[in-house]
């Protein structure tokens, strides 16, 4: 069949198995989520092989470093994939929970139920993890999910697709709940994104062109995940050896990801005392480093001329852009003009200025004294995420299970009628 058959196909088994799995209870979801990081662990070899596979054909064709490193699972990384099914298994089902529960005058009783949002498209480049990621919180938080992975990563897609499809047997749940698209045809997107009778939601994950080419043209609800320029603001009261620690760890921990900081902003009256000592570090781990006026003549002409191209890059790559502030103003203002509102952080021992950088920096996640890369669903205890939303609607941050619910309005009445 052509891909537009293709597609109807997959959207209508979607939609009926969405119905289906809204039925389901917690100890069915979670006997899936289970049978599907066993089958995972069991499978590690056959695993890593197909994603070798994989990084193979995607050095071969000249992809990048950061897309390879992303696109790379090790030993450790499938372990992963299974910690994370372990822990959604264990966090409470949102689905079905009441709040807000309170009478009316008349008599009637309101209150408001969490539900799934039905079926959830997922569109995603080179990450194969996010393929069981996405399986598991879809499928505890019951939605029907289609996984669109990238060209790049489809023998590992299609090898973690097999343990998911076990797990959903295992559990009497059917394979439709979750379907890993098995084209590579880039025509199958413009599909997916145009179903609003069969998708109630798209998640994009990728660069800027994808989001962008999502949002312009999908017909269907779109919760946005766009580039990570993160920020550490180092102010003149931080703790030497936590400032070190955080900067270092939050560009060098790992270069290719959303949460890796990209920016890093000192006080002018610790720039001279810092910033030598992390230049060191930086140039040892191979980091290629611009900076501002000031930087260059506090580090020399290693560093080379900052520009706003700079200010505003999400590198994925060995690069730090490094800019000398006054103050806790200006380091705001820089985060909140050239920042992408994902991750930013502040390291200070002043709880005022603590308190100000939490309240005024307009990001999905703020933080105090500790690294951008923390910033994901596995470390914020989600389970996993289906991406970071930039977004101001329901879901910001990490998505998790309850990104992936609403809510509707229940009405507890015995026999009232309006007058």
């Amino acid at each position: 069949m052509n891909v537009k058959e293709y597609m109807q196909q997959t959207g209508k088994a979607a939609r009926k198995a969405s119905r289906l799995l809204a039925r389901a209870d917690s100890q069915q979801k979670n006997q899936a989520l289970l049978a599907i990081a066993a089958a995972i662990v069991r499978d590690k070899a056959r695993l890593l092989a197909a994603n070798a596979k994989d990084v193979d054909a995607a050095r071969q064709s000249g992809l990048d470093a950061a897309m390879i490193d992303r696109l790379t699972l090790s030993a450790k990384g499938v372990e992963a994939m299974a910690d994370g099914l372990h822990q959604i298994a264990a966090l409470p089902d949102p689905v079905g929970e009441i709040s807000d529960m309170s009478y009316r005058p008349s008599g009637i009783q309101l209150g408001k139920m969490r539900v799934p949002l039905g079926v959830v498209g997922i569109i995603y480049e080179a990450r194969p993890n996010v393929t069981a990621d996405a399986a598991g919180l879809c499928l505890k938080s019951g939605n029907a999910t289609i996984l669109r992975g990238g060209s790049e990563a489809f023998h590992s897609n299609q090898a973690i697709a097999a343990c998911v499809h076990e797990g959903l047997r295992v559990a009497g749940l059917p394979a439709e709940a979750v379907q890993v698209l098995e084209t590579t045809d880039r025509a199958a997107v413009g599909e997916l994104i145009a179903m609003p009778q069969y998708v109630d939601v798209i998640v994009p994950r990728g660069g800027k062109g994808l989001i962008a080419r999502i949002s312009g043209e999908a017909k269907v609800p779109v919760i946005k995940h766009l580039d990570g320029n993160c920020h550490v603001y180092i102010d003149d009261t931080a703790n030497p050896d936590k400032a070190f620690n955080i900067a270092l760890n939050a560009k060098t921990h790992r270069y290719g990801t959303c949460n890796t900081m990209e920016t890093l902003l000192v006080h002018a009256a610790f720039a001279e005392f810092i910033l030598p000592r992390l230049a060191e570090a930086y140039w040892e781990k191979g980091v290629e480093l611009r900076g501002c006026e000031r930087t260059r003549v506090i580090l020399g002409d290693k560093v080379w001329p900052a520009s706003d191209e700079d200010w505003a890059s999400e590198y994925l790559a060995p690069v730090l852009a490094i800019k000398v502030v006054k103050d806790i103003d200006e380091a705001i203002e820089h985060i909140n003009h050239w920042g992408s509102h994902h991750t930013d952080a502040i390291v200070t021992e002043d709880l005022g200025r603590a308190r100000r950088f939490l309240r005024e920096v307009d990001s999905s996640s703020v933080m105090v004294n500790a690294s951008t890369r923390f910033a994901d669903g596995f470390e914020y205890g989600l389970g996993a995420e289906i991406g970071i939303s930039t977004d101001k609607i329901h879901a910001r941050g990490p998505v998790g299970l309850i990104g992936l619910t609403s809510q509707k309005w229940i009405v507890l009445g015995d026999g009232q009628i309006r007058e």
